[in-house]
């Protein structure tokens, strides 16, 4: 609820409360202003009592966990208040009045309409404390989801950040083998090289993507990798895209699982493949890459693994609650398969 709201239903309340006294006064021979003002005593009454608990007493005593000072204060303030009114309108009934009295009230009977003045001063005293109360928890929970959101976005970005180091080193070890034998080749490589690096810097920094661009970066990465590999290497590269409408997909995600491919599917002394998938019907995007495994050796700990612990931190963030990923060996061991299903367009 709005501030604006919040005090148009205030002022309804208390409007509401104030013309309550007309319907226990009696109408006999008039209403006069001076009797309803007296009479309006008992909600003015109940409105000091909300507003003392709820920009004082709460706030001051009860947030602070000096609770035994809110409910003292409160216990004299209610009780007090509750005594004097019953008293106060006891005599401005009287003096207003012109109907004789058919009977006085037992002490017993005084006591029940004190205790009811009392509790009355109590329900507001508690509806104070449990507006103020709510209104504490309902911001500090709009600043936790605002410091969530931030941060969210803080580790996404950096997320990203520690990707283009990782890519960078393994391209420019490509092109730096290729320069060596074929200058040209090595040329045309940099120029590609460098429209990856404009999708990098520019596009990595949106939310989302198109499907088109994120697709044409995998597509010049793959072709990047290649340089270095013989003919013999089995590599495709597939991404279909049946959708009426422009998909978007969250940038550079699935590029450690390329890496991952080539730096594991790929023997210079065994037959080797990677095939990857990469299809969008509009609902769903899947990513699915299949590579013969030939794991490397214990001297070798280049990337620790960092590649798909990053990945699956940036699908929790991304797109929590909202994908599938099945990854693992064959039976025997010597083919790898990591499979992501995202369903972008669940709500």
């Amino acid at each position: 609820m709005s501030k604006r709201n919040l005090i148009l239903l205030q002022v309804a309340v208390w409007a509401l409360l104030l013309l309550a006294p007309l319907s226990f006064m009696y109408h006999g021979d008039g209403v006069s202003l001076a009797h309803f003002l007296m009479v309006s005593v008992s909600p003015l009454l109940t409105m000091l009592v909300f507003y003392l608990n709820y920009l004082w007493l709460t706030p001051r005593f009860f947030v602070k966990g000096e609770k035994e000072y809110y409910f003292l204060i409160n216990a004299v303030l209610c009780i007090g208040l509750g005594v004097a009114l019953h008293f106060w309108l006891s005599y401005v009934h009287g003096l207003f009045e012109d109907r004789p009295r058919q009977y006085e009230p037992t002490v017993l009977q005084v006591a029940l309409f004190i205790l009811r003045d009392i509790f009355n001063l109590v329900l507001a005293a508690a509806i104070a404390t449990t507006v103020q109360l709510s209104l504490r928890w309902y911001n500090s929970e709009e600043a936790r989801l605002e410091a969530e959101t931030a941060r969210t976005e803080a580790e996404l970005r950096n997320l990203r950040n520690q990707i283009s180091p990782h890519f960078l080193l393994n391209t420019l070890n490509n092109i730096y083998a290729l320069t060596a034998f074929d200058s040209e080749r090595a040329q045309q490589a940099i120029e590609q090289l460098s429209r990856m690096l404009r999708h990098m810097l520019y596009d990595n920094q949106q939310e989302l993507v198109d499907w088109d661009k994120e697709v044409q970066f995998l597509e010049s990465y793959v072709s990047l990798m290649k340089i270095r590999l013989s003919q013999a290497v089995d590599v495709s590269f597939t991404a279909r895209n049946t959708a009426d409408a422009a998909v978007k997909v969250s940038p550079l995600l699935f590029i450690s699982l390329i890496e991952n491919a080539f730096k594991h599917g790929i023997s210079p002394t065994e037959p080797s493949f990677i095939h990857m998938l990469l299809e969008t019907d509009g609902q769903h995007i899947t990513c699915d890459i299949e590579n013969s495994n030939h794991p490397k050796n214990e001297q070798d700990r280049s990337g620790h693994g960092i590649g798909l612990r990053q990945v699956q931190h940036r699908l929790d963030l991304s797109y929590p609650h909202r994908y599938t990923w099945e990854r693992g060996l064959n039976a025997d061991g010597t083919i790898y398969r990591s499979c992501i299903t995202i369903n972008p367009l669940k709500p």
